[in-house]
């Protein structure tokens, strides 16, 4: 005999400051996942003028159970199927104002098949990233001694190797329609904060990386980058190395990146500095 029909009551909404302590538990029940988005709301909490964006909350029978973030990028957190559904929707209706979408692959994945009639063509589509980790130093591969933080005062070094690495990275330049002031401030914000690495060889940077979310629980590097004419050197081991022991000392205890999965140069190198694959993002370029 069947058993009798549940129905389940869900709504989607802005959250607001008040939801902050509800929205953090779910970020940090995934902190390596999350990291990104956590890190920016432990900082400006849920105003949207300074998360740079909204939090929309997906509740089922009035708990707190998915969250997306909506700002430059679009960012669905925990989010279960339905959930996703109701993003899409929202996010529909909105019209595209992300740069990008991004993710772990699966969610994502399912987010831009509902958004694509509506938002797409994309302008490239990485649907595979690896999503890596390490808790530990490589016990064979000794830090390269010459990375080390970047000052204030030298932020017109380590800028036009970071337009470098983007550029090469996403494909588009990051001083393009502002003149670069949105990521002047951000590279300005690490070098700030103390999370921006480098070694400079004769006012050159030949090897770099930021830490770019950091909470307690989990940090996450970025923008790892190496001068062409360096390459193939071993730089980016003995220079990840560095910046794997910066992050375990000071920052968090578990240490996070992804990687794109055809950059098989590069996911060996992380390897070989302790990293393991844990599971995949995915991000749609705009």
């Amino acid at each position: 005999m069947e058993g009798p029909l549940v129905l389940t009551q869900t709504t989607t909404r802005v959250l607001d400051p008040e939801d902050l302590g509800a929205a953090l538990a779910l970020l940090e029940s995934e902190p390596v996942t999350n990291a990104f988005v956590t890190a920016r709301v432990q900082v400006a909490g849920l105003d949207p003028w300074r998360l740079g964006g909204e939090m929309w909350g997906w509740y089922a029978d009035g708990r707190l159970r998915s969250l997306c973030y909506s700002g430059a990028n679009l960012v669905p957190i925990c989010a279960t199927p339905e959930a996703v559904r109701a993003f899409a929707d929202r996010a529909r209706r909105a019209g595209r104002r992300c740069s990008s979408i991004v993710g772990p692959a699966e969610t994502a994945s399912m987010l831009w098949k509902l958004l694509e009639p509506s938002w797409g063509p994309a302008r490239e589509v990485r649907a595979h990233q690896p999503l890596m980790v390490t808790e530990s130093m490589p016990p064979d591969i000794e830090p390269d001694p010459y990375v080390r933080r970047i000052r204030k005062d030298e932020m017109d070094v380590i800028m036009p190797a970071c337009v470098a690495m983007f550029t090469e990275e996403v494909g588009v330049s990051p001083m393009a329609g502002d003149g670069g002031l949105l990521y002047q401030a951000r590279i300005a914000e690490l070098v700030g904060t103390g999370r921006s690495f480098a070694r400079i060889d004769d006012g050159k940077v030949v090897f770099k990386a930021e830490i770019g979310a950091a909470t307690p629980l989990a940090c996450q590097i970025q923008g790892v980058w190496v001068a062409p004419e360096y390459r193939g050197r071993g730089l980016s081991e003995t220079g990840m190395a560095a910046v794997i022991r910066y992050a375990l000392a000071d920052v968090a205890p578990v240490v996070s990146l992804y990687v794109n999965d055809y950059n098989t140069a590069a996911r060996a190198a992380y390897r070989r500095v302790g990293f393991r694959e844990v599971g995949a993002f995915m991000s749609v370029l705009f």
